[in-house]
């Protein structure tokens, strides 16, 4: 620190300056908005000390476990899950829908309708797009706390590829907003069902977009099929990772 009065520099903690004499304490009594001042500085290099920022290499590639056969024969597994997994899904048709057929679905399918719920009071246009963006929400939530609080990195790609699967899983429905064919929640159909109960239908009607429903589906489709991609060349990293960690000799 410095001295408050003379403001030379103290190469030890004192309660006397060694330079003008002054005992701090009482000095410091007299002159709050020294105290002040020394107080932000104190802040300021307590900031600087504790400040744990690190490369963004490192934060997603650093994990706080240790590597153990059972894990890494775990995770490998999951891997190998998840790829195949992936080409059934990114090779199949939008038209298909496979991702609407698969169990995954069925779990995506609560947080799309929470999202219409937390989003109604920002308006009929919102709510209805907070379908999407809650089952987009979930998994991108999961993404951050693994890898940030976490630090899980393999977590957080696994989480990162359902963020890519719910956007696949969107694809279909968005295609589907002229033709109204895909069955909806409580037996509806698009086509027959009153206006604004097909979400993509409503949302695109009302943006003057619906004739580009199929373009707008096959985009969705292919940035979804990327982060799948994406996200499974990070866990690949990973395993590579902890596999040289269990060879690494002692």
């Amino acid at each position: 620190m410095n001295c408050p009065k003379c403001q030379n520099e103290l190469q030890v903690q004192s309660e006397i300056c060694p330079h003008c004499d002054i005992v701090f304490e009482k000095y410091l009594k007299y002159h709050p908005e020294q105290s002040a001042r020394q107080d932000a500085q104190s802040v300021i290099v307590t900031l600087y000390e504790e400040d744990d920022t690190k490369p963004l290499s490192q934060i997603l590639f650093h994990e706080m476990q240790q590597t153990t056969l059972a894990d890494f024969i775990g995770r490998a597994i999951i891997l190998a899950g998840l790829i195949i997994w992936s080409w059934q899904l990114i090779s199949a048709p939008i038209e298909s829908n496979a991702v609407g057929n698969s169990f995954l679905h069925r779990v995506n399918l609560p947080f799309h309708e929470a999202g219409h719920i937390i989003f109604r009071p920002f308006g009929a246009f919102i709510t209805s797009l907070g379908g999407t963006l809650g089952q987009l929400l979930m998994p991108s939530i999961c993404t951050g706390v693994l890898l940030l609080k976490t630090r899980d990195p393999f977590g957080a790609s696994v989480a990162l590829w359902w963020v890519g699967e719910n956007f696949l899983d969107i694809a279909p429905y968005m295609n589907d907003a002229r033709a109204g064919q895909l069955p909806l929640l409580g037996g509806n159909f698009g086509h027959s069902a009153p206006y604004g109960f097909h979400d993509w239908q409503y949302l695109l009607t009302e943006s003057g977009l619906l004739q580009y429903d199929y373009f707008l589906a096959k985009a969705v489709f292919v940035i979804g099929s990327a982060i799948m991609l994406l996200s499974l060349l990070w866990s690949g990293l990973l395993l590579v990772k902890r596999y040289k960690g269990m060879n690494r000799p002692c």
